[in-house]
């Protein structure tokens, strides 16, 4: 059933966000505490505002109930920031995240380690390139558990706030 919820909001609603400016990042159907929730992580260059988030559900929410995609079954509906932590997943994630540090898990060690932080140099369907110590090293994908980007906390240090 989540498969097919998540391919009929794929399909029908994600291309009416996009219409609106966002990038539709996921499509997540799952149980939680408070019952099945239905959650659309969004994106755009600026960032996600609360009011973009409601923004998106007045658009869609009407259209999901002529949908039905879960037939008849309660769910909650979430439009939501995927966050600036989120694992890297799309190609515009990797476009966007170009020249920038980045984590990367793999699965089984490669040169003696699991965990990598370099600058991100290049990417493609199979590999993942960082710049590490004046280095470049390359991961299969399908070798990566996880990839995120590497938030400095410090970098608008020094800069004055208006």
């Amino acid at each position: 059933m989540a498969s097919k919820v998540k391919s009929i909001c794929e399909e029908k609603v994600s291309p009416v966000i996009e219409n609106l400016g966002y990038e539709v990042i996921e499509v997540e159907y799952a149980k939680k505490s408070d019952g099945m929730n239905l959650t659309f992580y969004i994106d755009k260059e600026e960032g996600i505002k609360i009011e973009d988030c409601e923004k998106v559900t007045k658009a869609i929410n009407d259209l999901l109930d002529e949908l039905n995609p879960t037939d008849d079954q309660p769910y909650i509906l979430n439009v939501s920031s995927p966050g600036i932590d989120r694992p890297l997943k799309t190609e515009r994630d990797f476009i966007r995240n170009q020249g920038k540090k980045i984590s990367i898990t793999l699965f089984a060690k490669q040169d003696g380690k699991k965990n990598f932080e370099g600058k991100l140099i290049g990417f493609n369907e199979k590999n993942i390139t960082i710049e590490l110590n004046g280095k470049q090293i390359s991961f299969e994908k399908e070798k990566i558990a996880h990839i995120v980007p590497v938030i400095d906390l410090n970098q608008n240090k020094g800069e004055k706030n208006d």
